[in-house]
């Protein structure tokens, strides 16, 4: 576990010298960094702010084919989508899991339309024949009462029938942590977060590393540029030029309260107006609902909810059910940017294939850009293929489509006999096996050393007091958003309670990372601000926690 330490790695990316030096800790850079390493080849990850701090950690949390992309014909990407969804699900058992999706069918007088019905069918029977199946269950049409089963407040006027088909699920920040940790302890990578880099290192024309903006180089045989949103920036550095090689796409969610919408399983929603859907999904005692796909120019650092975006989720929302849901309902919110490959023919982000394309720069920066959470270990297998060009040697063959996340190890078995042998009631052993798999281990022996650390870190959520210690411990984290908002979600599911419980889990990890009175309170100023900047964007009342 403690081989997982920022101060050690600070120390050995000043004083190494590494095959590949890989910019950007999100899902994709953390992909690139175990493949490379377990082909052998010495790897250093920088992040300039957290691990998944961007896209990776405030995507729709959805691992899956992309029904939608077969209405675009990508025939190809969609089988590539389920082989990886299919992977996911063998490698981190513990992090991915199937879900359930309801697609209800409307019509007028609840008569469904049945040219659209067949369209669905067709898709539905499409998806699984290109992968779908692999998941263990074929999609079926539902009747209007058992979709009403799922989801209660559907409109029953408007509801004719439904059909159900398969994908899956994941924490996308927890899942990119899981591919650092397993890359870190098991495959030698060397991994910092909060280490932004200033400038690209050349010598004859040709990168040899990277400057730190503290000052330390790290020299590196090659660099990655595995940045998201940010890679035509690093790519400028390299290159003299701005390559415009992305047109970011903004993605908003809504989380609510499931009491307000009682679904057992995820549901897909359309939107008439623009002939998009919205999801609705499941996340313990509350859903999620979204996302948007708009075009996006502003400040790449920090997008923001806006109050049309709101608008536009609830009242695709509320078209289709009874109990109408208000701005007042909702606790928590979030916005990422899809990095989608630029293509000046498609006029509409959500007409852009999300394919992904790695291109080489002239001086042998690697760029890796497009893709999405889904794929990212064939995003990572390409890039790291094209690195050993670059570096004139040839590798072995990429291992990662057989190799298991850290937790995930034995985690069945794990998981059947481990609420007697680790002492923990059934519903709190559950927690902490989806989150950290076999590792939970760790959680419970803080809590079985001191009892207290079982209190809730946030009153309402179910995460642990022990896992804001154990994130600061074992998973890098270093500021009061790190535990918050990505060790834990709890930001994005209660941003009222969370913000009101802040000061407690500052006082509780501030021993860990030397914060005196003054860091703890500037921790506590900072994370409160911004949070009440994002609900204030958005146009949400500030409002008592939802219980």
């Amino acid at each position: 576990m403690n081989g997982f330490g920022r101060a050690a790695a600070l120390q050995r990316l000043g004083t190494e010298t590494f095959d590949l030096l890989v910019v950007g800790g999100g899902i994709t850079g953390a992909g690139v960094a175990l493949d490379a390493a377990a082909r052998g080849l010495r790897v250093a990850l920088v992040e300039r702010s957290d691990f998944a701090s961007g896209t990776s950690s405030k995507s729709s949390k959805l691992v899956h084919g992309g029904l939608r992309y077969l209405q675009q014909k990508e025939y190809r990407l969609v089988y590539e989508n389920l082989a990886e969804r299919q992977r996911l699900l063998e490698n981190a058992p513990h992090l991915v899991h199937p879900l359930p999706f309801l697609i209800p069918l409307f019509g007028r007088q609840g008569a469904a339309n049945s040219a659209m019905a067949r369209a669905y069918r067709t898709a539905l029977w499409l998806y699984d024949a290109t992968g779908g199946v692999r998941i263990g269950k074929r999609h079926q049409r539902v009747s209007k009462q058992e979709a009403l089963e799922h989801l209660p407040t559907l409109d029953a006027d408007l509801l004719a029938a439904a059909f159900i088909y398969y994908d899956a699920q994941a924490d996308d920040a927890r899942l990119t942590l899981a591919l650092v940790r397993t890359g870190v302890l098991d495959h030698g990578v060397v991994a910092a977060n909060h280490c932004p880099v200033a400038d690209l290192v050349t010598e004859n024309g040709r990168l040899a590393g990277a400057r730190l903006a503290d000052g330390t180089e790290i020299r590196a045989s090659t660099v990655v540029n595995a940045t998201g949103v940010w890679v035509d920036g690093l790519r400028s550095m390299a290159e003299g030029r701005d390559p415009e090689a992305i047109r970011p796409a903004k993605g908003v969610h809504l989380t609510l309260p499931r009491s307000l919408v009682p679904a057992d399983i995820a549901a897909v929603l359309p939107v008439p107006a623009d002939r998009r859907s919205i999801f609705i999904v499941p996340w313990g005692d509350r859903v999620y609902v979204g996302t948007t796909d708009t075009d996006y120019d502003g400040d790449l650092d920090d997008p923001k909810v806006f109050p049309e975006d709101v608008t536009y989720i609830l009242a695709a929302l509320n078209q289709f059910v009874t109990h109408k849901v208000s701005e007042a309902d909702v606790v928590g919110t979030w916005a990422g940017l899809r990095p989608l490959v630029r293509n000046e023919r498609s006029v509409r982000t959500a007409d852009l294939s999300r394919r992904h394309k790695v291109v080489v720069s002239p001086t042998g920066l690697v760029t890796i850009t497009g893709g999405k959470l889904t794929t990212y270990r064939k995003m990572a297998e390409d890039t790291v293929d094209e690195v050993g060009r670059v570096l004139g040697r040839r590798l072995v063959r990429s291992p990662t489509a057989t190799l298991t996340l850290r937790g995930g190890e034995g985690f069945e078995r794990f998981k059947a006999k481990g609420p007697s042998r680790l002492g923990l009631e059934a519903g709190l052993f559950e927690h902490l096996a989806d989150r950290y798999g076999t590792e939970a281990r760790t959680v419970a022996a803080m809590v079985t050393a001191q009892p207290v650390l079982a209190e809730p870190m946030v009153p309402g959520l179910p995460y642990l007091k022990a896992e804001a210690l154990y994130g600061v411990r074992y998973e890098m984290a270093r500021t009061l958003e790190d535990v918050l908002s990505r060790r834990t979600r709890a930001l994005l599911l209660d941003r009222e309670a969370t913000v009101a419980a802040a000061g407690e889990v500052a006082r509780l990890v501030a021993p860990e990372l030397g914060w005196d009175e003054s860091e703890l309170h500037a921790q506590v100023e900072t994370f409160s601000r911004r949070a009440d900047q994002d609900r204030e964007a958005a146009g949400l009342p500030a409002a008592l926690p939802h219980p």
